[in-house]
């Protein structure tokens, strides 16, 4: 079987079809962070797409700062998941988790801006059948805190969709 090498992703076994998820790292200010290369049971796995896969994560800490600018904006709407998720996770903190956080010592401290600070990006979705979905980042507010994900999606070009969903 015929293989390629990603920078990201190792050495992977090119196949013409068939559904699997091939884990990766990508290191961000210091952080690592978990990828996830999702081929479709009718996508097709090759040299070419690989080569554009590693070459669309060259772009990845642009397109953090947009899907983080996406959540902020959202952050207006007060019926957006963003707020409900921010509402959700900051209205029974403890004053010492709240510091732990957010860096604050209340939850009404918590203002769009510090909550935005607050996300971590854990994990990135990669979906190179699909182009206008072709990025998914998972944001949290960080492990043992949390197992609820705020997303943010992008297409193949970069360009953050106009939806931020919680799951």
């Amino acid at each position: 079987m015929e293989t390629a090498v990603s920078r990201h992703f190792g050495e992977i076994a090119l196949a013409p079809a068939g559904q699997r998820s091939i884990p990766g790292r990508y290191e961000h200010d210091g952080v690592p962070i978990n990828l996830d290369l999702s081929i479709g049971e009718h996508d097709r796995l090759d040299e070419a797409c690989l080569h554009k896969v590693d070459y669309r994560l060259r772009f990845l800490p642009e397109l953090i700062d947009s899907a983080r600018e996406r959540i902020a904006q959202d952050l207006r709407d007060e019926d957006s998941p963003a707020v409900e998720y921010r509402h959700f996770h900051c209205q029974n903190l403890q004053d010492g988790k709240v510091r732990e956080v957010f860096g604050v010592e209340s939850p009404d401290e918590v203002d769009d801006n510090r909550f935005v600070q607050a996300l971590r990006l854990t994990k990135v979705g990669i979906y190179p059948g699909q182009p206008e979905r072709y990025f998914v980042l998972g944001f949290t507010l960080g492990e043992g805190f949390t197992d609820e994900v705020l997303l943010a999606a992008a297409d193949e070009d970069g360009v953050v969709d106009d939806e931020v969903e919680w799951e």
